[in-house]
């Protein structure tokens, strides 16, 4: 079998970029091709990064792609993802993979019976700064964490992004849209959550935009813009996740989780970096002085981007016969959370969460640097 895998882009919006242009980074992989619906995006980033262009069903076909990176919008990800392992590919997904859990197993059971794999963003959670709050949890230096807390909140994506109107339907939204790195990362700190509750709320009923090309166009909300959920996880842990467009300024920290002997500050789980801070008891102390994750490492205009670290991971796992980390099983898991944190917002009731998973293998600092390719 090759040292490589042929990797193929469909959807070359906003967010491709990002793959293509970090791909080179890491073993395993080698990005040959990309297609989306509009021809002409797909030329236009062909060009930019020296692909072949290709039909959405020239990419499905092609001999050479043996995983296919689903970057469609999301309410459009297990239609697409479905026909990708129909053609006899692996599928990689931008998150959420899904938009519930029957869709998920329905993947899973075709998956299953073409002996392929499906695979998920958000790879963050393999950033320097997590798995040094994973090595911290695992290592008990605070304790059992017994309960926490997250916030992600701002004024929302219209004031950025060319094309926002899907944030606001249903698919996007704080939880679906960003849900999946907080999520993500508590699952793969604490592990699977037994059960949730949740208060919903939209500011209004719709946003402007005031990003270029479409300064001024007025976008329908259609989904909860303001979530204030609990997570109760089987380890006992219980976390408060506040998620809202509808804030424009706040002072509370990303992500805190208390122990029995300390507290541990983790950064934005949005990105693979960023300062991780405990305290014994109620002083902090040093921490990070040994820990030299090459996933830490600035690389991306003053940050550390390591995105397709997850898809390298899934490739090397295919080559090697191991599990991979951004799973299927772990992916699906994060989905019914974020569901099932939605569907207690408008029930207001506590419901139980039906799946479960492992927690993804740890990723120290000499297995994050096996997956860089120099």
């Amino acid at each position: 079998m090759s040292s490589k895998l042929g990797i193929g882009i469909l959807g070359c919006g906003n967010i491709s970029a990002a793959y293509m242009r970090l791909a080179p980074l890491f073993k395993g992989i080698e990005v040959r091709a990309c297609a989306d619906i509009n021809e002409a995006a797909a030329k236009a980033r062909a060009e930019e990064f020296d692909l072949r262009a290709e039909t959405v069903d020239g990419l499905l076909a092609a001999a050479d792609i043996d995983i296919i990176v689903n970057l469609t919008i999301p309410s459009a990800h297990f239609e697409v993802s479905r026909k990708i392992l129909e053609a006899g590919k692996h599928v990689y997904s931008e998150k959420p993979f899904v938009l519930g859990v029957e869709e998920g197993a329905a993947l899973a059971e075709i998956a299953r019976s073409r002996g392929l794999r499906v695979g998920s963003a958000p790879d963050t959670f393999l950033g320097g700064a997590h798995q040094l709050a994973r090595h911290l949890v695992d290592s008990n230096a605070v304790g059992k964490v017994t309960s926490g807390t997250c916030f992600v909140q701002s004024p929302g994506m219209e004031m950025w992004h060319p094309n926002p109107d899907f944030f606001f339907k249903p698919g996007g939204g704080p939880i679906l849209d960003l849900g999946p790195y907080y999520v993500s990362n508590l699952v793969q700190l604490l592990g699977p959550v037994k059960r949730v509750t949740a208060m919903s709320s939209s500011a209004s009923e719709e946003r402007t935009i005031t990003s270029e090309p479409r300064f001024g166009e007025k976008i329908k909300v259609e989904t909860p813009t303001t979530i204030h959920a609990v997570m109760q996880f089987h380890s006992g842990a219980q976390v408060t996740y506040c998620a809202s467009w509808d804030v424009w300024q706040h002072g509370h920290s990303n992500m805190e989780l208390y122990g029995r002997e300390g507290t541990l500050h983790v950064p934005d789980p949005n990105f693979f970096g960023g300062e991780v801070r405990m305290t014994e008891k109620g002083n902090f102390v040093n921490i990070a002085q040994d820990w030299a994750h090459p996933f830490s490492k600035a690389n991306d205009r003053g940050h550390a981007n390591y995105r397709t670290a997850g898809l390298a991971d899934m490739a090397l796992a295919i080559l090697e016969n191991r599990p991979h980390r951004c799973s299927l099983e772990f992916s699906l898991h994060v989905v019914d959370v974020m569901t099932s944190i939605l569907a207690a917002g408008e029930k207001g009731q506590v419901l139980d969460i039906g799946t479960t998973c492992e927690r993804p293998e740890a990723l120290p600092p000499e297995a994050a640097k096996d997956l860089l390719a120099v």
